[in-house]
C-alpha cells in the first residue's frame, strides 16, 4: 500500500525512513576534510589512532590504524536499554554477556534504572563515529547475511583519510540497504535472522534489529553533525 508515494508497509517504513537518514547524512557529510575528521574537541577524546599509540585498552581493528576501546561498562545513557533488555525477557547472565560486563554490573544497574548517574560517555572525533557505525554495519551484514562466521571487530580497515573512510562507508551502507530491501514477511518475524554477536540481535524478531539499526544511524549521524557545528565555531569567542 503508498499513500503519496510513501509505503505504509512495516518494511517500506523502515526502508524509507533509513533512506532519508542517509540522504541528510551524505549532505551533512559533504566536504569533510581529514584534520575535521580526526579533531579531538577535548583531549583524550576517543578516536582511530596507529596501533602503537592507541589510548584505550580493547582498541581494535585489523590493520594500521585501531578504533578507541575503553574497558568493559555500560555508560549512563544505556541503561535505560538495560532495562528494557531485563523487561524483555533477557537474562541478567545474558545482558551482562551481550555488555562484556559482570552480573553484578547488571544487577546494580538494574537495581538504580531511575536514579541518575554521571554520565561518563567518551568524548569522541568524527572518526570514531563514522568508524564506530561502520564497523556495526559491517558486523550487522556479515552476520545476517552474510557467512556468520567473521569476528565484526576484524572487518573494517579504519584509516585516517576521510574521503577514504566515507568511500567505504557509502558503500557499505548500500549493500546492507539492498540486502535488507529483499527481506520477506516471514525474515522479518524471524527471531534470530540476525545473529550479530554484539547484542540482542540473536533474541530478538529481525524487525526490531532493523528498528534498531536505524535509530543506531540517525543518532550517531546526528552527534556527527553537532561535531561538525563545534568545529566551525572553534575558534569562535563571545567578545
Amino acid at each position: 500500500m503508498e499513500i503519496a508515494g510513501a509505503r505504509t508497509d512495516r518494511l517500506g517504513l523502515l526502508l524509507d525512513q533509513f533512506d532519508k537518514a542517509r540522504e541528510m547524512a551524505q549532505v551533512r557529510l559533504a566536504g569533510l576534510g581529514d584534520e575535521e575528521y580526526l579533531w579531538e574537541p577535548v583531549p583524550g577524546s576517543w578516536s582511530i589512532r596507529r596501533r602503537g599509540e592507541a589510548a584505550t585498552p580493547r582498541a581494535f581493528g585489523p590493520g594500521e590504524w585501531v578504533l578507541d576501546l575503553g574497558d568493559p561498562d555500560i555508560p549512563a545513557n544505556e541503561y535505560a536499554e538495560v532495562a528494557r533488555q531485563a523487561a524483555g525477557g533477557m537474562t541478567v547472565e545474558k545482558i551482562a554477556d551481550d555488555w562484556s560486563v559482570s552480573v553484578e554490573r547488571v544487577e546494580q544497574i538494574l537495581a538504580h534504572t531511575g536514579t541518575p548517574e554521571p554520565d561518563e560517555t567518551p568524548i569522541t572525533t568524527i572518526a570514531w563515529r563514522l568508524g564506530h557505525l561502520h564497523f556495526h554495519f559491517a558486523g550487522g551484514w556479515e552476520w545476517t547475511f552474510g557467512e556468520r562466521r567473521r569476528e565484526p571487530k576484524q572487518l573494517v580497515d579504519f584509516t585516517p583519510s576521510a574521503a577514504v573512510a566515507l568511500d567505504r562507508f557509502w558503500a557499505l551502507i548500500d549493500r546492507w540497504r539492498d540486502s535488507v530491501a529483499g527481506v520477506t514477511e516471514e525474515q522479518l518475524d524471524t527471531v534470530g535472522f540476525s545473529q550479530y554477536p554484539y547484542g540482542s540481535d540473536p533474541d530478538d524478531p529481525f524487525i526490531a534489529v532493523l528498528a534498531g539499526a536505524n535509530l543506531e544511524l540517525i543518532h550517531h549521524m546526528a552527534e556527527i553533525a553537532l561535531l561538525r557545528d563545534l568545529w566551525r565555531a572553534r575558534f569562535t569567542t563571545s567578545g
